[in-house]
């Protein structure tokens, strides 16, 4: 297949969680380019009941640097790349299975003093006590992203909630290149209000489920080159 004709791998989360999926698929040769649709900011919060927690849920990596010192203190996380950031500051972690709707048996008589640091936009509201302590402010797609939805390539479109797949749409939606979508939930498929041309939703919803998904897209000769991990995340 020409160069031109082979499929990009458009990936709009923030940075770090783009490098941890690209690098996942990098066997696969594919062509990459990030461009955050999102940017993680944090916000005012009380600090100090934060700090003085019983135990911490985290769903989201965002959420544990605005935690304060873990002290071994416990912490449930939604999944291995939240649940490393957690040890790293010092937390006593339980890790979870990779999504937030399957991490709730995890969360079953955990009593008083627990609390759900998150995002101001959450997917799913969880039996414990939240507190707000960042934003997930819009970004616009930048010129090489507009650039290669211009194209005649396929883009390979990676949806991993709803919102983005919202704000995705909004923007990309009216790409002139065949669109095709990874989405991570059948939710998020919903959320995606234009046309595309291909679309597969992963069979578990988390980050290997959307790499299986964008797997299942690929013509087949492009996915024998090499073994192809599971990225840690999308926590």
């Amino acid at each position: 297949m020409p160069l031109a004709a082979q499929p990009l791998l458009l990936l709009t989360r923030p940075e770090p969680a783009s490098r941890r999926f690209a690098a996942a698929l990098a066997p696969l040769g594919l062509r990459v380019l990030i461009a955050p649709v999102m940017e993680i900011v944090p916000v005012a919060h009380d600090a100090a009941r934060l700090e003085g927690a019983r135990g911490l849920v985290f769903t989201s990596i965002h959420a544990v640097p605005s935690a304060g010192p873990g002290r071994g203190r416990p912490a449930i996380c939604v999944g291995p790349a939240t649940a490393d950031a957690a040890r790293a500051a010092g937390f006593r972690v339980t890790e979870g299975p990779g999504d937030a709707a399957r991490m709730l048996p995890l969360l079953d008589g955990l009593g008083r003093g627990w609390l759900h640091p998150h995002g101001a936009h959450v997917a799913k509201t969880l039996p414990v006590p939240g507190m707000v302590v960042y934003d997930q402010l819009r970004h616009p797609l930048t010129a090489a992203a507009l650039a290669v939805l211009a194209g005649e390539a396929p883009v390979i479109l990676p949806l991993f909630s709803p919102r983005s797949a919202r704000l995705l749409s909004e923007q990309a939606g009216r790409a002139r290149a065949p669109l095709w979508l990874a989405a991570i939930s059948a939710a998020a498929r919903s959320a995606w209000d234009a046309p595309a041309a291909r679309a597969a939703v992963a069979p578990t919803p988390d980050a290997p489920g959307v790499l299986a998904a964008v797997i299942s897209l690929l013509p087949v000769q492009q996915t024998t080159p090499g073994r192809v991990e599971a990225p840690r995340g999308p926590d």
